[in-house]
């Protein structure tokens, strides 16, 4: 019985272990592409001229001189932090639990968004040809677990490009990677591009330039036959405050079918704090 107890000692120090090594690697994994995230040509930044967007339909004009101070260092990479309200369940039971959690946006690059939801944690990441969502309870029993998958890295695409235009404007600016349709007075529409991906994205620009919503067709399986296939993800943009030039919202409410009947603000976030990498002052 004594070398039976022992053994099931071993088995259960050995698979705690294992599980504490797993933890651990994603961790290093995170802070990694983090890290990646953040360095950038240490060249000193442009700085926001309108003439940069004279060309642009008047709506996308309207959305960048409302979120982008003329003489601003130009920087596509911010750094957040931020609490509020995930919903675990669906529409007729939301489940929302509180989190805080912090991120790193750098579009079209990638992201990096670690959550503590109390007993969950873990993190969502994007980062050139791969991604990955990852969340612990307790920070021992993997919950969800999900990487190299190619229609998880399509849809984590399509929310790099909607968060861009939520946090980091400067990213949506003409370039390369980034051109801009006309849609109207009341829309900007801009098409994101990097690698084999291509995102529309659609902003709801108010008179004042205010953008007020955010709409993309998202490849997700956020449906009840749990299929892949493009469906309206987005949300709603209130209470803007001024970050070293950029003016961004600090609260954001966002979901899957976005503008239906079926839409469920399952993210529900209030920005604490939000520094952009302007590299002239490094």
């Amino acid at each position: 019985m004594l070398k039976i107890l022992i053994v099931l000692a071993v088995i259960v120090a050995v698979c705690f272990a294992s599980l504490a090594f797993w933890r651990w690697n994603d961790t290093r994994i995170e802070r990694a592409v983090w890290d990646k995230l953040a360095a950038a040509d240490k060249t000193t930044p442009e700085r926001f001229d309108r003439a940069m967007v004279e060309d642009l339909p008047e709506a996308a004009r309207r959305y960048f001189d409302y979120t982008i101070t003329p003489g601003t260092p130009l920087s596509s990479i911010v750094m957040l932090e931020m609490e509020g309200k995930l919903g675990l369940g669906d529409k007729g039971n939301p489940g929302y639990r509180d989190f805080r959690a912090s991120q790193i946006l750098a579009p079209p690059r990638g992201f990096v968004w670690r959550l503590d939801a109390g007993a969950i944690g873990g993190s969502d990441g994007l980062e050139s040809s791969r991604s990955w969502t990852r969340f612990w309870f307790m920070g021992l029993v993997p919950v969800v677990r999900v990487s190299d998958d190619s229609d998880h890295l399509r849809s984590a695409f399509g929310r790099l490009v909607a968060e861009a235009a939520f946090w980091a404007p400067a990213s949506l600016l003409p370039s390369d990677h980034v051109r801009w349709e006309e849609a109207g007075p009341k829309t900007a529409r801009a098409i994101v591009s990097n690698g084999s991906f291509e995102q529309a994205v659609e902003i709801g620009i108010a008179a004042d330039g205010r953008p007020t919503a955010v709409t993309i067709q998202r490849w997700s399986s956020a449906n009840p036959e749990e299929t892949y296939r493009f469906q309206p993800f987005g949300g709603s943009l209130s209470d803007f405050r001024d970050f070293g030039g950029y003016r961004i919202p600090t609260r954001v409410e966002g979901g899957n079918h976005f503008g239906t009947d079926a839409y469920f603000p399952f993210f529900k976030a209030r920005i604490r704090s939000a520094r952009f990498v302007n590299l002239e002052a490094e």
